[in-house]
């Protein structure tokens, strides 16, 4: 019988959004989890169901081996790991998870601040909304030792499909970074031709059919659009302030890398736009409202 079978301790940090359907998974798969938060209302639901309330990240890392982190940004990353009361403070901890999107740079700073400690970092960023969340069929981009990878491996394939891209710290954050971006650019794309189209007389729900069964079929036609925006629901469950995020991450680090990013800055000024007009907690698909404003046009209508 395997370990993921019989279950065993695993520690969980940050259980919002994202961070809540992974650890009600791994609790459904036998693990007993200790959590950390700072929102007692989030962990409540996982308590109920079991889980361990810790008041520090450091008492979460005294009762695991292996600890996850899904967090917001790279500085509450960092803190984290690093802080006073931070996983590099706790003594059962071997591997800290972050499945956090921070960037390759703060990756290679917490693997080197916990490497002090006999910590391994395994940079673990997903990719998949609150539903692959919920469903377990994230897009988990793995960067670690082949022998790390082997000891969380049965964890992390209770949240998604693994892709073991690389094996030091950071080549993991780049990948989910490049996912990032061109989700953020077929958004924004998508965005314009619709809005376009509708001004043009054509039905909204058309343009995405048609779109679907040609070659500019990409993710934001096929789901984002159809289910979020021409119903008028705009929740798709991503943070603009988040994209936003994801998308300055990556153009730092290819232009630290002298990679031209032409297209992913004028899809950073879009999502600067929509920031501006929607607020910072706008859902990502709320990307097409200033360019509907723009047109005088609305794509969809919301159902009664």
């Amino acid at each position: 019988m395997s370990e993921q079978n019989i279950g065993f301790d695993i520690g969980f940090i940050g259980v919002g959004r994202m961070g809540a359907p992974m650890a009600h998974r791994l609790i459904d798969a036998g693990h007993k989890l200790t959590i950390f938060d700072t929102n007692d209302a989030a962990m409540a639901p996982l308590i109920a169901k079991g889980a361990v309330k810790a008041a520090t990240p450091a008492v979460v890392a005294s009762a695991a081996e292996i600890v996850l982190g899904s967090l917001p940004t790279p500085a509450i990353v960092h803190a984290v790991a690093l802080g006073p009361n931070g996983v590099i403070k706790g003594t059962k901890v071997k591997v800290f998870v972050d499945v956090s999107t921070t960037g390759s740079v703060y990756a290679r700073k917490v693997a080197e601040g916990l490497a002090a400690k006999n910590i391994t970092q395994v940079d673990a960023p997903v990719s998949g909304g609150v539903k692959g969340a919920e469903n377990g069929t994230l897009a988990v981009m793995v960067s670690c030792p082949d022998d790390i990878y082997a000891k969380v491996q049965p964890v992390l394939a209770i949240i998604g499909k693994l892709f073991h891209v690389g094996q030091g710290p950071g080549q993991g954050q780049t990948m989910k970074l490049l996912n990032n971006i061109l989700s953020a650019t077929a958004m924004a794309a998508s965005s314009e031709v619709v809005v376009m189209g509708v001004k043009a007389g054509l039905d909204p729900q058309m343009i995405v059919d048609v779109i679907n069964a040609g070659s500019g079929r990409n993710s934001a036609t096929q789901d984002k659009i159809p289910r979020c925006v021409i119903p008028r629901t705009f929740d798709f469950g991503f943070a603009l302030a988040l994209l936003n995020k994801d998308v300055r991450l990556c153009l730092e680090e290819a232009d630290a890398m002298g990679v031209p990013m032409v297209v992913g800055n004028a899809v950073r000024n879009l999502l600067a736009i929509t920031a501006a007009s929607e607020g910072p907690n706008a859902d990502m698909t709320d990307i097409i409202k200033p360019v509907e404003r723009w047109a005088g046009v609305k794509v969809g209508r919301e159902k009664k």
